[in-house]
């Protein structure tokens, strides 16, 4: 408390000295108190040490949340998502090494942990994703601690809110009539997003040829245009549409969709192909006027910088809870505006996943649009894991949080009712 004193006293005293004087000049001393004011710090930030990480699931473990603590009572949330299950003890190994070391030091714990992982996987998958939840709790940490928004720990922002597109979620719908899909398009608008998105891969569609065959039948093809067809109608031209294949198809398919989709004019076309082939992208993005987008399952920036090299896509979409985290997410936007291309990133997470992404989205020039998803309007479940401030969405934006840190806590009792059983919770 002494350090916290002195430090204020130097501040207001440093503001109001020298030549200037008059009512600019007190105000700026008074923004410094103010900020210091708002440093939650009961000693140094430099004794600040991490004491522990627990963490909890839910969505079957396919949603990862953790919480890391330290010897001043502040706590960071973070969260990863869909390469999880299973992962309790990876999440404990990762804590052991970051350990009694101090969490402002974020991207040489982040190095830490993933040079220690080499022979663990620590290229992609669960290893990274993990890491993505614990990278971002780091930052969470940081900004509590130094009473700043992330966004301001990444740099500053561009902008104060975040565009997002509404996952209709009509995949969830046994009607995938052309008329639900424009139905459920002018709902969107009328809650007031200005951007869609809408899944045309579909397992069960009676036109397959088979399971396992990843070429569109014409039945098939007919089908997607369709649908997308009459959201078009509903819409009219100056919504934007998205489109997602959830990389179910081959190459074949995926220039005929993206051709086929020219008169639509589409925000982009999402993976149509898998995500390990970045040439086979570049032959589908040459063939048609159609945006290309993929990086939902790509990991760190080593995974992007192939597709960027050769011009295989015309807008990455990292998902930032399990592609490194936020300092990784940010090397990548910067690694793709290098090329001029725009980030999209994915987002299947909770809000919590959804403000740290938008501090990012906040923090880099190249920004497109954000996922967001029509779950958040419809499951209950989504406001009882986590604690905010103000709307999630207004008109179609997230409003970026000044609080400090994220700006979105976990709330570990609304979370408890849906962890998957015989599984530790937050211990």
């Amino acid at each position: 408390m002494t350090f916290n004193s002195s430090r204020r006293s130097f501040l207001t005293k440093s503001a109001l000295a020298g030549v200037f004087a008059g009512s600019a000049l007190s105000s700026f001393g008074q923004g410094l108190e103010t900020a210091v004011e708002r440093t939650p710090m009961s000693s140094k930030p430099s004794d600040l040490k991490i004491t522990d990480i627990r963490c909890g699931y839910i969505r079957n473990g396919h949603s990862l949340f953790v919480k890391l603590h330290t010897n001043q009572g502040i706590w960071g949330c973070g969260e990863a998502v869909d390469a999880t299950p299973g992962t309790y003890h990876l999440v404990k190994m990762m804590g052991q090494r970051i350990k009694g070391k101090s969490p402002l030091n974020v991207h040489r714990l982040f190095e830490d942990v993933r040079r220690s992982g080499f022979f663990e996987g620590a290229q992609a998958g669960m290893y990274v994703s993990v890491l993505s939840a614990v990278e971002t709790a780091l930052w969470d940490l940081v900004g509590k601690a130094l009473g700043l928004p992330v966004y301001q720990l990444l740099g500053g922002k561009f902008r104060d809110r975040i565009r997002v597109y509404c996952d209709t979620g009509t995949y969830r719908d046994n009607d995938k009539s052309p008329d639900n899909f424009a139905k459920s398009a002018t709902d969107a608008v009328k809650m007031g997003f200005n951007a869609v998105k809408y899944d045309i891969d579909e397992r069960d569609d009676p036109n397959k040829y088979d399971l396992y065959n990843w070429t569109a039948s014409p039945g098939e093809l007919e089908r997607m245009y369709n649908q997308i067809a009459a959201v078009r109608k509903a819409v009219g031209p100056k919504i934007d549409i998205c489109v997602d294949m959830h990389g179910r198809y081959d190459v074949t398919t995926g220039r005929r969709v993206a051709k086929m989709m020219e008169p639509l004019n589409l925000l982009f076309l999402e993976e149509p192909i898998p995500a390990e082939n970045a040439e086979a992208y570049r032959q589908i993005r040459e063939a048609s006027n159609t945006p290309i987008c993929a990086g939902e399952n790509h990991y760190l920036g080593h995974g992007f910088r192939r597709l960027l090299e050769i011009g295989a896509v015309d807008i990455i979409m990292p998902d930032l809870q399990k592609a490194g985290g936020l300092g990784e997410a940010q090397r990548i936007a910067n690694l793709a505006n290098l090329y001029y291309v725009p980030f999209a990133p994915h987002m299947v997470a909770s809000y919590l996943g959804a403000m740290a992404s938008s501090h990012v989205c906040a923090s880099v020039p190249n920004f497109l649009i954000l996922e967001w998803q029509i779950y958040f309007h419809e499951d209950p479940m989504f406001k009882e894991i986590v604690t905010f401030d103000g709307p999630m969405v207004k008109d179609g934006f997230i409003p970026l949080s000044e609080k400090p840190g994220i700006g979105v806590e976990i709330n570990e009792e609304g979370m408890k009712k849906y962890a998957p059983k015989d599984v530790p919770f937050f211990v």
